[in-house]
């Protein structure tokens, strides 16, 4: 069983940026692949990023490639969504998520552990 605990989120201006934390609970956070999915308002929820379990292996949504930066301390049983250059669109509700295994993904249904989400507004 894993617990995840997102922060970070607030009310930024267009072209600003925040950094989005979770961490997670358990002694194996290492075994799992993590992801952050975000969820517009009306909107079914989007792949974002995630990351392996060591960090070499990173995929990106195109909408936030060269923008948005996933990293993990497994040390500290964290990971990190660093989020420039927002925009309106950015809006919403951002989760994070972990999953079994080695091989990343972008499919929300192949994680198996959720947060219970942070609010990112971004005005215009």
């Amino acid at each position: 069983q894993v617990q995840l605990v997102e922060s970070g989120g607030g009310l930024v201006q267009a072209g600003g940026c925040l950094r989005l934390s979770c961490a997670a609970s358990g002694r194996t956070f290492g075994n799992y692949v993590m992801g952050w999915f975000h969820q517009a308002p009306g909107k079914e929820r989007e792949f974002v990023a995630t990351i392996n379990w060591d960090g070499g292996n990173t995929r990106y949504a195109d909408s936030v490639k060269g923008r948005f930066t996933i990293s993990r301390d497994n040390a500290k049983n964290t990971v990190t969504l660093q989020m420039n250059s927002l925009k309106p669109d950015d809006t919403g509700v951002y989760y994070c998520a972990a999953r079994r295994g080695l091989t990343v993904s972008s499919t929300s249904g192949e994680y198996d552990y959720w947060g219970q989400g942070t609010q990112v507004t971004v005005s215009s």
